[in-house]
């Protein structure tokens, strides 16, 4: 009885948080050898050579204490990576984050319930949001449900980090402050912070502990926008979370000096649920074509988003949504599940609120005013300033691919990520006329506390086909089987690295040991193929499957001569975002994206023909 009992009980959120098997360590020799096979494209015979031997030393010196070390650290650790990975990632990166690390993206409402019109902006805001903290509630009472790779209960652990979680800058090292509870562990902050024209407010998103309507919630966005109309704009403290860190910080540790307040106000900010950005402009998007949200959700204006938080829900004007979200405490699978959640509750309601259109009375929002100083002043237009120049320098296009999709893919038995990813090397090949060292995001979560591990998709056997795909007296049918070779190393190499068997985080684990034990760094880490191949986050092309969902979102390129590539597949199209840097005169998005069109239709024609 008992047994069937637990059967019929929901599961809980965290209930598999304590039996999921600790992070592995793969062997030294077969990191090892799967480095060697992903520098070899880049490699000359002589330079090949140099690094199989740099890399044999390594092997039967330094690199197999570092190896017995790293595996002392996983006896006592359930996760050998998680703090070092937070650390080297995110927390001791100096760059400006808003840019550079945080993903944003469009909301995919426009495509259903709420295309781009005037002066509904607020009402459809109010509805998004009640989404949004009916999904709080349900982490907050563990009934969501926890997500599974078939039949392995994946980790839910960043599900803690969407809500009342924010990065604080610190002058070496940032920290992550996350002040959620589930109703189990205690009371958990429930205001909500909206900023509109550089100005910020609070309000409480309860009333007699339940959420309030979207009529209520109305009201209170309502009173901000009102107060904002009338007035002069505010300060827009908010712009320095687009700064330099070490330099944020520094600003940061000044305005709380100025007076104890300002850390009162810095404190609700980071413990707020999360942010509403009301933002002026109208970044008009279609189904076809997102560039203008996307690229406003990553760059738009400093001071109105608090470039930290672990969520910036953005309104634009034209009743479309946004969001731009710190990376830090959680990867963006996280978020796609809300906001795929919020947009199967938008449709299935119509996008409209059924409920009743009683008011409470509850406190409107309440204004939070800095008190600030000339340096403050300064500071807050420095950030400002270097904000507006490094993102006009960011180039975006996010377009739908619509002549085919998932269904057809695999109707041809083909792998759908596999496919893109194949389709993406080639167009850059085309483009560049060399091999892009290139990652792949593979999720980690079958593991305690994981996250991801590095897919290295330029393969000898993809590089093998793109040069045939290129070679005019190569015959049909050889490049198809080129092609096919290059799709079955890719499942297995993707496989592995989702079971804990990739090699990159593996070897920055012992490049971490190497400095923490205060060695010299060893060889294999100086060697210019490690560079050329990615290493040392290196990579050209940096992408992400952002999943089957109707949710997609951006990144910036890791390195200057770089692209940023992140797609969402759907059963007739393939929606794709890609990002550059304008200053960068060999790349180009939009190149990019009508070569990889190309390259799809190419793909598809080399997995049909032959069933004739």
């Amino acid at each position: 009885m008992a047994n069937q009992l637990s059967e019929s009980l929901p599961e809980q959120t965290f209930q598999y948080q304590n039996s999921l098997p600790p992070l592995p360590v793969p062997s030294l020799e077969s990191s090892l050898s799967k480095y060697l096979d992903s520098v070899y494209p880049f490699a000359s015979e002589k330079e090949f050579k140099a690094t199989v031997d740099i890399v044999r030393k390594f092997q039967e010196g330094v690199g197999k204490e570092l190896h017995q070390k790293l595996l002392q650290r996983s006896k006592i650790k359930r996760n050998w990576l998680e703090e070092w990975w937070l650390d080297t990632a995110y927390l001791e990166v100096r760059t400006p984050s808003q840019l550079n690390v945080n993903f944003g993206g469009p909301a995919p409402y426009l495509e259903h319930c709420w295309p781009p019109a005037e002066g509904v902006y607020l009402q459809r805001a109010s509805i998004s949001t009640w989404h949004t903290l009916q999904y709080w509630n349900l982490i907050r009472t563990e009934r969501l449900a926890p997500q599974k790779a078939g039949k392995t209960a994946l980790d839910m652990d960043q599900f803690r980090m969407l809500f009342c979680t924010c990065k604080v800058p610190g002058v070496k090292k940032d920290t992550i402050h996350n002040y959620f509870k589930t109703e189990r562990e205690g009371p958990c902050p429930s205001h909500l912070v909206v900023m509109c024209r550089g100005r910020i407010f609070t309000f409480d998103a309860l009333c007699d502990g339940q959420i309030l309507t979207p009529p209520e919630l109305l009201r209170q966005l309502t009173y901000v926008k009102e107060r904002c109309e009338g007035e002069p704009e505010g300060d827009g403290v908010a712009a320095l979370t687009s700064e330099e860190r070490t330099r944020w910080a520094k600003a940061r540790e000044h305005l709380i000096s100025i007076d104890p307040h300002n850390k009162t106000i810095l404190e609700t900010i980071q413990s707020s649920l999360f942010v509403i950005s009301l933002d002026e402009t109208k970044p008009y998007s279609t189904p076809e074509n997102y560039t203008n949200v996307t690229l406003e959700a990553l760059t738009g204006n400093p001071a109105v988003r608090w470039g930290d938080k672990s969520y910036n829900s953005i309104v634009f004007s034209d009743g479309t949504f946004g969001s731009t979200c710190d990376h830090a405490p959680y990867d963006a699978m996280v978020l796609v599940s809300m906001c795929w959640y919020v947009d199967q509750q938008i449709k299935a309601t119509e996008g409209k609120w059924k409920g009743s259109d009683a008011v409470r009375p509850t406190p409107l929002p309440e204004e939070m005013v800095f008190t600030l100083d000339e340096k403050v002043r300064s500071d807050i237009s420095h950030a400002k300033q270097q904000y507006l120049e490094s993102t006009r320098d960011l180039q975006v296009v996010c377009y739908a691919f619509t002549a085919f999709g998932k269904a057809v893919i695999k109707q041809k038995k083909l792998h759908p990520d596999t496919f893109i990813q194949l389709a993406m090397q080639l167009a850059f090949y085309r483009m560049h006329k060399k091999p892009g060292s290139c990652y792949e995001t593979a999720m980690t979560r079958q593991f305690y506390h994981g996250r991801t591990e590095t897919m290295r998709p330029c393969t000898q056997e993809a590089m093998n086909w793109c040069k045939a795909m290129m070679d005019p007296t190569c015959d049909f049918n050889a490049k198809r089987k080129s092609m096919l070779l290059a799709f079955n190393k890719h499942n297995k190499l993707m496989a592995e690295a989702q079971e804990g068997k990739g090699f990159d985080r593996h070897l920055l684990g012992l490049y971490l040991i190497a400095k923490e034990e205060g060695c010299p760094t060893p060889e294999l880490f100086m060697d210019p193929l490690y560079k050329k191949s990615g290493g040392g986050g290196n990579f050209v092309l940096s992408s992400s499957l952002v999943g089957y969902t109707t949710v997609l979102g951006a990144v910036a390129p890791m390195v200057h001569h770089g692209y940023g590539f992140f797609y969402r597949i759907r059963d007739d199209r393939i929606v794709i975002s890609i990002s550059a840097w304008k200053s960068c005169y060999q790349t180009d998005a939009a190149s990019l994206f009508n070569n990889f069109c190309s390259s799809l239709h190419e793909m598809l024609h080399l997995a049909t023909t032959s069933q004739l």
